[in-house]
C-alpha cells in the first residue's frame, strides 16, 4: 500500500517514470525491511538493460531514423496504401497493415514503436489526423509484434519451455492474423463513428506508380527478415544489415538522406536509445523486487488450488498474467512465470505447451501499452508526444478486440486440452 501510494504521488507530481519505478521499489524494499537488496539495484539496472532483447533496440531506433530521413516510410505507407481499395479511416488502416510488415521484421512492441511512430505519426498527420488519434493506431499496431514471426517473446518462451522455435512460429501466425483482422474491425468502427478522411482507391497510373516505388524501400524489411530466417544473423546483426539497407536506398535511391544529416540522425537515436533503455532498466528492478517477494510463485499455487477444469485453469492465468503484465516487462515475465505455470499446465490440465505459450504472450503483450510500467505504453507517448492516460483511454477498444483474440485462443486450447 505505501508502495502503490508513493507511486501514484510521484506520477501525480510529473516524476519521470523510470524515477518513479525505482522509487517505488526502494520503498517496497525497505517495507519489507530486506535493505541489503538496494546493493543490487545498479546490478538490476544494468541487466535489464543488458538482455539481448534491448541490444537490439539501439539499432532499430537507428533504422527508424534512416527509414524516416530517406523516405522510405513515406514509399511503404504509399506502397501499403496502393493495396487498399477506398475505406473510411483508410490512412489509419494503412497504418496498420504498414504496422503488420514491420512486425515481421522487428519482433519486438518496442522496438516496433520507435520505428513506427517516426515513420506513421507524421504521415497520418499529413492526411488530416489528430495526432492523437494517429499515436494510438500506432500503438495498437505494435501488439502485433509480440504475436508473429519472429517475436523475441516467442523466442524466449521456446528456449525456456525447450520447445521448436518453428512450431511456435507456424502456431503463432493464424493468432497474429486474426488481431490485425480484429484491429482493422475497430478502426472501420471509429473512423465511421468520427468520420475519419476517406482514402484510398488511387488510379491505375497512380498505383502502378506507388507500387512500383515502393519496392526498392521493400529492401529494408526484407534484409531483416531474410537474414533471420536464412539464419546468417542474430536479430541485432539483422537490425544492422537492415540499417544499412535504409542507408543505401534512402541516400543512392531515393537520394533523400545526405552525409550531412548522418550526425543529427545518429546523436538522436542515441538520445532516445539512452531514455528508453534506462525505463526497460528501472522496470526490470521492480520486476526483480516482485520476484524475490514470491509473488509469481504465490500467484501459481492459487491458481493451481482453485481451477477445476482446464477452462477454468486457462481463464485465471488469463487474468494472472494481465495482471503480471502490467508490472513486468514480457521477457522476464516469460522467464519467471513459465517453469512455474507450464508443468501444471502440461501435467495437471493437458494443455498443449504451444497453445498455452501464445495464450502467455498474448497477454504479456497486452501489458507493454497498460499502466503503471508498460514500456511500450511510455514508449509511445515518449516519441510522440500523447500523454500516456489519453493514450491509454483512447486505447480501450484495441485492448478489447486482442481481450476478444485471447478469448478465442483460451477456448481452443481448453477444448484441446486432455
Amino acid at each position: 500500500m505505501i508502495a502503490s501510494l508513493g507511486f501514484l504521488i510521484l506520477m501525480a507530481l510529473g516524476a519521470p517514470l523510470a524515477f518513479v519505478l525505482i522509487a517505488a521499489a526502494v520503498i517496497l524494499v525497505l517495507e519489507g525491511g530486506n535493505t541489503a537488496l538496494l546493493s543490487a539495484f545498479p546490478q538490476q539496472l544494468f541487466a535489464g538493460m543488458e538482455s539481448p532483447a534491448m541490444l537490439t533496440l539501439p539499432l532499430f531506433i537507428l533504422l527508424g531514423e534512416l527509414m524516416g530521413a530517406g523516405g522510405i516510410g513515406r514509399r511503404l505507407f504509399a506502397f501499403a496504401a496502393a493495396l487498399l481499395p477506398p475505406l473510411r479511416a483508410g490512412m489509419a488502416q494503412v497504418n496498420l497493415l504498414t504496422n503488420l510488415m514491420m512486425a515481421s521484421v522487428l519482433g519486438s512492441t518496442v522496438a516496433q514503436l520507435t520505428v513506427m511512430s517516426r515513420l506513421a505519426v507524421p504521415e497520418m498527420e499529413r492526411a488530416g489526423y489528430p495526432r492523437d488519434v494517429s499515436a494510438t493506431v500506432t500503438a495498437a499496431g505494435g501488439l502485433l509484434a509480440p504475436l508473429l514471426p519472429p517475436s523475441m517473446n516467442l523466442i524466449v518462451f521456446a528456449a525456456v519451455a525447450q520447445l521448436p522455435v518453428g512450431d511456435l512460429f507456424a502456431a503463432s501466425i493464424l493468432p497474429g492474423l486474426a488481431m490485425a483482422f480484429a484491429f482493422m474491425l475497430v478502426i472501420a468502427f471509429l473512423g465511421w463513428r468520427a468520420h475519419l478522411p476517406v482514402s484510398g482507391g488511387l488510379p491505375l497510373a497512380a498505383r502502378g506508380r506507388d507500387l512500383l516505388m515502393g519496392l526498392p524501400a521493400l529492401a529494408v524489411p526484407l534484409a531483416a527478415v531474410g537474414s533471420i530466417l536464412s539464419g546468417i544473423a542474430t536479430p541485432t546483426e539483422s537490425a544492422a544489415m537492415a540499417s544499412l539497407a535504409a542507408l543505401l536506398v534512402g541516400g543512392l535511391i531515393y537520394r533523400e538522406l545526405s552525409w550531412a544529416a548522418l550526425p543529427g540522425i545518429f546523436v538522436r537515436s542515441g538520445i532516445t536509445a539512452g531514455i528508453v533503455l534506462y525505463l526497460v532498466g528501472a522496470a526490470q528492478i521492480m520486476g526483480w523486487v516482485m520476484t524475490f517477494a514470491n509473488v509469481p510463485a504465490m500467484a501459481a499455487d492459487f491458481i493451481q488450488e482453485m481451477a477445476g477444469s482446464p477452462l477454468m485453469f486457462l481463464i485465471l492465468l488469463n487474468i494472472l498474467l494481465l495482471l503480471l503484465g502490467t508490472v513486468l516487462e514480457p521477457v522476464p515475465a516469460i522467464i519467471l512465470t513459465a517453469p512455474v505455470l507450464l508443468p501444471v499446465a502440461v501435467n495437471g490440465f493437458g494443455i498443449d505447451p504451444v497453445q498455452f505459450g501464445l495464450i502467455l504472450c498474448a497477454n504479456l503483450a497486452l501489458g507493454l501499452l497498460t499502466p503503471p510500467v508498460g514500456a511500450g505504453l511510455y514508449t509511445a507517448a515518449l516519441m510522440t508526444g500523447v500523454s500516456a492516460g489519453r493514450l491509454s483511454r483512447l486505447l480501450l477498444p484495441f485492448f478489447g478486440a486482442m481481450l476478444a483474440v485471447i478469448a478465442g485462443m483460451t477456448i481452443h486450447a481448453a477444448l484441446n486440452a486432455g
